[in-house]
């Protein structure tokens, strides 16, 4: 899993990028409007402090942006309701809709609002229709409370979500966005997936230059 979370930036320290299993959890944070990573992850909290594990407190504010920061901890999280509860996760994205225990009717009764996409991680699938909707899904979870980004393995099908979400709302080049992730763990997007993501990057320049 990785976990991505919006934080404020402190003086000295980068965020860090953490690879367990492909989740990525965010939560927003006010700080500058353009994303990093800080390691080491948080220790555990203590009961009743109001804090879960790995993640940090939601804020309101302007000019986010996503921080890596956790292992989420335990499992197969995205089928775990109760520890999604505990970490005060507020959306699921699952990039392997039907290949993964969930689903909408999984959540029913949690609050925790869903969002499945049935990618396959092959080069000939076309996930460029998904980058808008899932950036926007993943903007609105930062402004609600916390997001869990996931699929089967998290390297390829859920890596290229984040990372279209990232060019998308935060207005990263491609390069950039791949090398702050690449820099504190490992993704490996499909070529098929990062052709989409040329073809979505230099839509973006257009548009910004227009």
């Amino acid at each position: 899993e990785f976990q991505l979370q919006q934080r404020p930036q402190l003086a000295g320290k980068t965020a860090g990028w953490k690879n367990r299993h492909g989740k990525t959890a965010m939560e927003k944070q006010p700080c500058p409007p353009r994303p990093c990573c800080q390691s080491p992850p948080e220790p555990p909290q203590p009961p009743g402090s109001g804090k879960a594990p790995g993640t940090a407190r939601g804020g309101s504010g302007t000019g986010d942006r996503p921080l890596c920061q956790g292992p989420v901890p335990g499992g197969d999280i995205a089928s775990n309701r109760r520890e999604l509860l505990q970490l005060r996760i507020t959306h699921v994205l699952n990039a392997s809709h039907c290949r993964w225990r969930g689903g909408a009717d999984y959540y029913e009764g949690t609050g925790i609002r869903y969002l499945g996409i049935e990618a396959h991680d092959s080069p000939s699938f076309d996930m460029s229709p998904y980058f808008y909707p899932a950036a926007d899904f993943i903007h609105q979870a930062l402004n609600e409370g916390r997001i869990l980004v996931h699929c089967a393995v998290g390297v390829s099908r859920s890596a290229t979500l984040v990372l279209a979400y990232l060019m998308i709302r935060h207005h990263m080049p491609l390069v950039e966005a791949i090398k702050t992730v690449k820099d504190h763990r490992g993704i490996i997007p499909n070529r098929g997936f990062l052709r989409q993501l040329v073809a979505l990057d230099n839509a973006l320049r257009l548009q910004r230059s227009s």
